[in-house]
C-alpha cells in the first residue's frame, strides 16, 4: 500500500508539473502581447525541468530516510540480541561454570559483537548532504573474485548501485553463495569457496562484476568482506554441528587485513574456537600479497600462529617464490584455466608444478567450464579444480 501511495503521489506531482508548464507555455504570450510563442514554450520547459528536479530531490531524500530508518532498526536488533545473550551468559560467569554450553554462548556473543561493530561502522558511513563521492581509482581492479560472467541484470548507474549496496548492508541483504572445489580426477567435493552477493530490495542479485569497484571506491569493501567472514564462521560452525568434513575458502582483501580493530576481535574469537580454524583458508590476491606492508604481513603472521592457512589467487605473474609461499603458510595457488592452457606458458607452468612438488602446496585450476578444458587440465597433473563445470555458486542455507 505504501508503494502504491508513493506511486500515486509521484503521478500527481508529475501531472501538476506538466499542467503548470503547459499553462506557462500557453499563457505567457497572452500576458505579454507581442511575446514570441516559442518563448512561452521555453518558459514551460524550464518550469517542467524545475519540477522534475524538485521531484528527484524529494525521492532521493525519502530513499535516504528509508535507508537510515532500516539501519537504525538493524542497530537496535543487534543491540537487543547482544543484551539478551549477555543476560544468559552472566549467571554462568558468576557461578564459574565453563562447560560447553557456556563456551558456545560466549562464541555466539563474540560473533554478535563483531556484527555490532560492523553495523556501527555503517552508521559512520551514512550518506550525508554535501559529501563528495570518492575519486575513481586509477588502478584497474582484477577480474571479479568468483569469475562470474558479466551480469545480465538491467543496467544501473553507479549511484544506483552504491545506493543498493548501502541499503543491502543496512537491511542485512548480503547473501552467502558457495562454489565447490573438487579433487581431480574424482570430482569429489573437498572445499567450498565463499562469495558475497548483494540482494536488491526487489530480490534481484547484483553480481560482483558490477558492485566490487564501486563499493571499494566508497570504502565499503572492508565492511562487506568482514560481514562475509563472520557469516563464514557461522557456516563452519553449522557444518561442524552436522559433522560434515568440508573446508571453506574465504576471500580476504587488503582492506580487511588493514582493519586492525576488526582483526583484533576476529583473532580473539578464533583463538577461543580452535576447532574451526583448520576448516577455513583465507584467499588473497597475488597483488595484495606482494604489496602487503608491515601491518598486513603482521596480521597474516598472527593468523598463521593460531593455525590458519592461506591461498593465493588472481595470479598474473608466474615468477613465484616458493620459499615465500611456505614462509607465509600459503598452501594453495589458484591458476586461471586460460593461464594453464596457454601453450606459450606451458613450459613455465610445468616448471612451477615441479617446484611445488613435495612442498605441500597444491595447485587449483579455476574457471573450468568445459569437459575439453578439464581433459587438458588433467594432462598437466593438476590435483584440484573449480568452475562452472563442477557447479556454479549457489546460496548457502542460513544457520538456524
Amino acid at each position: 500500500m505504501a508503494a502504491l501511495a508513493a506511486f500515486l503521489h509521484g503521478l500527481a506531482v508529475a501531472a501538476a508539473a506538466v499542467s503548470v508548464a503547459v499553462s506557462v507555455a500557453l499563457g505567457l504570450p497572452e500576458l505579454q502581447p507581442g511575446t514570441d510563442p516559442a518563448m512561452g514554450w521555453i518558459g514551460g520547459g524550464l518550469v517542467l525541468l524545475a519540477g522534475g528536479a524538485l521531484d528527484l530531490h524529494r525521492r532521493l531524500a525519502r530513499r535516504q530516510r528509508d535507508t537510515l530508518h532500516r539501519l537504525d532498526r538493524l542497530q537496535k536488533s543487534v543491540d537487543a540480541l547482544a543484551e539478551r545473550l549477555e543476560r544468559r551468559i552472566a549467571p554462568v560467569a558468576e557461578t564459574g561454570d565453563a562447560g560447553p554450553s557456556a563456551a558456545a554462548h560466549e562464541a555466539v556473543l563474540q560473533e554478535v559483537r563483531l556484527l555490532h561493530a560492523l553495523v556501527a561502522r555503517l552508521g559512520d558511513s551514512r550518506p550525508s548532504a554535501g559529501r563528495e563521492p570518492p575519486p575513481a581509482s586509477r588502478l584497474a581492479r582484477p577480474a571479479p573474485r568468483d569469475g562470474v560472467p558479466a551480469s545480465q541484470a538491467p543496467p544501473m548507474d553507479e549511484a544506483a548501485v552504491l545506493e543498493a549496496v548501502r541499503e543491502a548492508l543496512a537491511a542485512d541483504r548480503i547473501d552467502i553463495h558457495l562454489q565447490p572445489i573438487v579433487s581431480l580426477p574424482q570430482r569429489k567435493h573437498r572445499f567450498f569457496e565463499v562469495f558475497s552477493r548483494v540482494r536488491a530490495a526487489d530480490g534481484a542479485l547484483i553480481l560482483p562484476d558490477r558492485y566490487l569497484e564501486i563499493a571499494e571506491r566508497a570504502g565499503l569493501m572492508a565492511t562487506i568482506d568482514n560481514l562475509l567472514l563472520v557469516r563464514c564462521i557461522q557456516l563452519i560452525r553449522e557444518t561442524e554441528r552436522r559433522q560434515h568434513a568440508i573446508g571453506f575458502f574465504c576471500n580476504m582483501s587488503a582492506a580487511t587485513l588493514s582493519d586492525a580493530a576488526f582483526m583484533r576481535q576476529f583473532l580473539d574469537l578464533m583463538q577461543r574456537n580452535q576447532t574451526l580454524v583448520p576448516k577455513l583458508a583465507f584467499e588473497l590476491s597475488q597483488q595484495d600479497l606482494r604489496a602487503g606492508g608491515a601491518v598486513t604481513m603482521g596480521i597474516l603472521s598472527q593468523l598463521a600462529r593460531i593455525g590458519f592457512r592461506f591461498s593465493m589467487d588472481r595470479v598474473t605473474d608466474l615468477d613465484i617464490d616458493v620459499d615465500t609461499l611456505l614462509r607465509h603458510e600459503i598452501r594453495c595457488v589458484k591458476l586461471d584455466c586460460g593461464l594453464l592452457l596457454d601453450p606459450v606458458l606451458a613450459p613455465r607452468i610445468e616448471e612451477l608444478r615441479r617446484r611445488l612438488d613435495g612442498t605441500g602446496i597444491d595447485l587449483i585450476a579455476e574457471r573450468i567450464e568445459t569437459e575439453a578444458q578439464l581433459d587438458a587440465i588433467l594432462s598437466r597433473g593438476i590435483d584440484f579444480g573449480q568452475g562452472y563445470l563442477f557447479g556454479e555458486p549457489r546460496p548457502a542455507r542460513k544457520p538456524p
